[in-house]
């Protein structure tokens, strides 16, 4: 049994001692005697007998209404609530590689970064109880968001995320060490890198390799994502009129750094080459991710009040009805 109110059960001593106090005071008598030698050898009558003990009616009575008031209530049925408690890292190459529009949305060309970031802002929505964070790399890494279980501040801060905002290069070991540096502190039972890129690491003092046995060492998996078709991509540029056009341009992704560092810290590596590709790699991952803990919790609760509430009234109406008839004082 709980109480929802408890905060009433601290009426109990005040109560006790009003009633308490103002019985003693009803005791004495309203007729003055010079001697009582008189009356020491009757013996009390059952109405002066119960007219002394009243007091516990109102004792009983009272007691029920606070407990009534404090609102118990019993669990009348448990169930086990599930919950997923996953710390997620969304790491995203944003070097000008990232403007090749092989990517298609509703048919409509669109540059990788962002057909990337509509993908990644349904596998946000799609997160419920997972701290989540964003951190981009070019030449070198920058946390858009820390953890945070606020989806909406989350989603706003991937608006933000644009190719070319950082100096241009490819330092995926740089980008590695920032995610972790979001991971170190955790305290949840996983903890999880999605690094997504389209390039090879050129740039940055920290090795992808040497990144990934941190990771490992701190027990975090590393699943990679190379995006982009093999082979020559349109890249996007402008005439001498100022009109938008295509260039072939050769994007080197390194798939078997990616899939070693998967390996490494116990993941996979994926290859995306299109739109529903990447979607269903991220849909994957979040079927992968998913690491129930069972919490046991009381939804269902039987209200007790009236228990105590209609005892307690009964018992205040039962005194008042005896003092005023069987058992009234005259004067």
């Amino acid at each position: 049994m709980i109480f929802l109110n408890p905060l009433f059960l601290l009426l109990f001593p005040l109560v006790v001692f009003i009633i308490i106090y103002a019985q003693r005071k009803n005791l004495t008598s309203g007729f003055k005697f010079s001697s009582g030698e008189l009356l020491q050898n009757l013996k009390p009558t059952i109405k002066v007998f119960l007219s002394q003990k009243i007091i516990y009616l109102r004792l009983a009575g009272a007691i029920l209404i606070i407990l009534a008031l404090a609102r118990p209530q019993a669990p009348i049925a448990d169930s086990k609530i599930v919950t997923e408690g996953i710390d997620i890292v969304l790491t995203l190459d944003s070097s000008t590689s990232m403007l090749a529009e092989d990517f298609k949305i509703n048919g409509q060309r669109e540059s990788r970064i962002d057909v990337i970031k509509d993908v990644v802002k349904n596998f946000i929505k799609g997160r419920k109880n997972d701290r989540l964070a964003i951190v981009t790399f070019a030449a070198r890494a920058y946390t858009v968001c820390p953890l945070t279980l606020d989806y909406n501040w989350l989603l706003t801060n991937l608006e933000r995320l644009k190719s070319g905002m950082l100096e241009d290069g490819t330092a995926i070991g740089s980008g590695i060490a920032a995610s972790l540096s979001r991971l170190k502190n955790s305290a949840a039972k996983s903890k999880v890198i999605i690094l997504l890129t389209d390039g090879r690491n050129n740039t940055g003092t920290i090795s992808p390799l040497t990144a990934a046995e941190a990771a490992k060492a701190l027990k975090v998996k590393i699943y990679t994502i190379g995006a982009g078709a093999k082979g020559p991509v349109p890249y996007p540029a402008r005439d001498f009129f100022g009109n938008k056009v295509y260039q072939q341009v050769e994007v080197d992704l390194d798939e078997n750094t990616l899939t070693k560092i998967a390996s490494i810290t116990g993941a996979n590596f994926f290859s995306a080459t299109n739109t529903q590709s990447l979607r269903d790699i991220y849909g994957e991952i979040d079927k992968l991710e998913k690491t129930p803990v069972q919490e046991k919790g009381y939804l269902q609760y039987n209200e007790l009040f009236p228990l105590f509430l209609v005892p307690g009234l009964i018992l205040l109406f039962l005194e008042v009805v005896l003092m005023n008839t069987v058992l009234r004082k005259v004067p």
